[in-house]
């Protein structure tokens, strides 16, 4: 076994939350917070160290550790998918109950968001990442494709899940076409129903869905390292023919091992 090495990047992923259900076999009375195994593997397989960042708040909440103690301890922050956005958190009624999101989630990630981009620390979404940070820089979301735009492809197979593929369409010359310039394949997963409506203010897209132009990329024009993805990297396999994620990935560590030895903003 190799030996742990104290130069590794330390990555926080964000939490996703299970609330109390008495329906559950196990901790029914307990809120639980969890990482996805693959999104873990994934920041890996880069060499970095991939820590969950607990919510320090909460009916149990006790000491004084907050958001801006993991920001200057960790060397950057992904935010992976899970549930939908709460449209309150962009200024909307859920247009249905069952799209009502998770409130108690966006809340927390927004300020992990906040607290990572004003330490100097890249941050990175994936999925339900990429329209939370949308929405934490004042943009806005369809809450539902098929409803707000019914000509659209279908974004999300619950039965295919991630197996779901479209074809994406980078703009030329971003940071991401430069990042993808040696890839011959452009086929990636789709696993989501809510997406991009009103791009935040300092966002540029870098990919759309070029069947219907859905944002798929989106990246922070400023001086915060702030990018995202709507695809899911962690579930691509070279034997299903889909984007090498690598380079992104790379990309982002190696903004995160850049905020190491840059001055404290």
């Amino acid at each position: 076994m190799a030996s742990a090495t104290p130069n590794r990047l330390k990555i926080g992923v964000s939490a996703c939350f299970f609330y109390p259900d008495p329906a559950r076999a196990a901790f029914a009375s307990k809120t639980l917070q969890y990482l996805e195994q693959s999104v873990a593997h994934w920041i890996m397989s880069g060499g970095a160290l991939p820590v969950m960042v607990p919510s320090p708040t909460g009916d149990t909440a006790r000491g004084d550790i907050g958001f801006d103690d993991y920001a200057q301890w960790l060397d950057g922050l992904v935010l992976h998918g899970g549930s939908d956005v709460w449209p309150g958190s962009y200024g909307e009624t859920p247009l249905q109950e069952r799209w009502n999101g998770d409130r108690n989630r966006d809340e927390y990630e927004i300020a992990l968001v906040r607290a990572f981009a004003n330490a100097g620390k890249p941050v990175f979404g994936i999925c339900r990442g990429l329209q939370l940070i949308n929405v934490a820089f004042g943009g806005t979301l369809y809450q539902d494709i098929p409803t707000q735009r019914p000509q659209a492809l279908v974004h999300r197979d619950a039965v295919a899940y991630d197996l779901h593929f479209h074809d994406l369409a980078v703009e030329p010359g971003s940071r991401l076409d430069a990042l993808l310039a040696d890839q011959t394949s452009r086929k990636i997963n789709s696993v989501h129903h809510q997406g991009v409506k009103d791009l935040a203010t300092g966002f540029v897209v870098e990919a759309r869905c070029p069947a219907d132009g859905m944002v798929e990329a989106i990246r922070h024009t400023g001086a915060a390292w702030v990018a995202a993805v709507q695809w899911h990297p962690e579930f691509h396999q070279p034997a299903l023919g889909t984007l090498d994620d690598a380079p992104i990935l790379q990309d982002f560590l190696n903004a995160a091992r850049a905020a190491r030895t840059a001055p404290t903003p």
